[in-house]
């Protein structure tokens, strides 16, 4: 407890610096991944957009992004993200790459969300006379809802353990802490406190989207 006491205002930091990367994850996971899947599922062939040209160009997209070692991507997107931010360093440099890995990661899961709604409520909606807009938002999305919902806690689990690694362009966050504080200076005290604070974190995250996804899952 005397090591935790000792660099309590850093640990605080580095949680802090994590959820500003994870948040700002989500956010972009939200306002563009959630379009981009959306438009990924309704642009395939037989749906209400369909585009094939666009719809591979999208797919494409999101396979090269989530086929890349994330490791590799921050490194890749290093020009990009100077010239986004101005820097390559620092816990704002370090959203760049989350923020691009998260539109692509949670724009498939989207995609296959929508793709379990049955064609009937589709083929019904459309039949009762509602608009396209209509149509996504209150028969496609409200059928995927649970769906979606998992989908997020699943991608946020995953942002969380991609932040720990945004060391490496001095994004901090709690996975920077472990390593600088607690391997490289070899207090075992530390690490094993960062540990434990990122499995609580992840517990609480899956718990709350668990119970959120079944609680508007209408088959349940």
């Amino acid at each position: 407890m005397d090591k935790i006491i000792e660099y309590q205002a850093e640990i605080w930091l580095s949680i802090g610096q994590t959820f500003v990367m994870v948040g700002i994850s989500i956010l972009a996971a939200i306002l563009v991944g959630l379009p981009l899947g959306t438009y990924l599922y309704l642009s395939r062939q037989g749906n209400l957009y369909e585009n094939k040209l666009l719809f591979t160009i999208l797919d494409t997209f999101v396979n090269i992004v989530r086929s890349f070692p994330f490791l590799l991507l921050v490194v890749f997107l290093i020009p990009f993200t100077r010239f986004v931010i101005g820097t390559a360093l620092g816990t704002m440099a370090a959203t760049v790459p989350l923020s691009i890995i998260s539109i692509a990661y949670y724009a498939r899961l989207v995609e296959q969300s929508l793709l379990d709604v049955p064609k009937g409520i589709i083929e019904a909606a459309i039949s009762m006379g509602a608009s396209k807009v209509q149509v996504i938002f209150k028969f496609l999305y409200r059928e995927a809802r649970s769906g979606l919902i998992f989908g997020l806690t699943t991608a946020t689990i995953s942002f969380i353990s991609y932040s720990t690694v945004m060391g490496i362009v001095g994004g901090g966050g709690v996975g920077d802490f472990a390593i600088k504080y607690g391997y490289q200076r070899f207090e075992t005290e530390l690490m094993t406190f960062t540990i434990v604070i990122m499995i609580i974190l992840v517990q609480a995250i899956q718990i709350i989207g668990t119970k959120t996804s079944k609680k508007l899952d209408k088959r349940s």
